[in-house]
């Protein structure tokens, strides 16, 4: 069909979404950036945040969030190739703000560069998902 895009997100695990769509809003790493039917090729890396996904016009948004990956839009539609997926409405706020500040800790009680770019790798995350469910 013309007028939908055919989306697929597919997480290390398992294909997660096989679906047509209207309209999906990435959060690429340049910015968030809108996929529609026919959109030009492109392909980029994606930075944690929520990707919404329009199933028609008008519709209200499936939201999920991702810790990051690449998403690339072909003729054959957008393909999302996520780190991981987490759905929103699963996260305990309280668990997730003692990980934040656990893993702070662990940016400030870091060895080496090494060890501190993980910590703080896993810190962006968070404090991303932590904004989505704040908002």
């Amino acid at each position: 069909m013309a007028d939908t895009l055919h989306l697929e997100i597919v997480s290390p695990e398992r294909l997660l979404k096989d679906a047509e769509v209207a309209m999906v809003i990435v959060p690429g790493m340049d910015g968030d950036f809108t996929a529609l039917p026919q959109h030009a090729p492109l392909m980029s890396t994606i930075r944690p945040g929520v990707v919404e996904i329009f199933a028609s016009e008008g519709a209200e948004a499936e939201r999920l969030f991702l810790k990051g990956g690449l998403a690339q839009i072909s003729s054959a539609g957008l393909t999302i190739l996520a780190e991981e997926t987490i759905a929103l409405d699963s996260v305990d706020s309280d668990d997730l703000a003692q990980k934040i500040s656990d893993t702070r800790e662990d940016v400030q009680d870091a060895k080496d560069d090494i060890e501190r770019s993980a910590a703080e790798t896993e810190l962006a995350w968070m404090t991303a998902l932590a904004d989505e469910i704040a908002a």
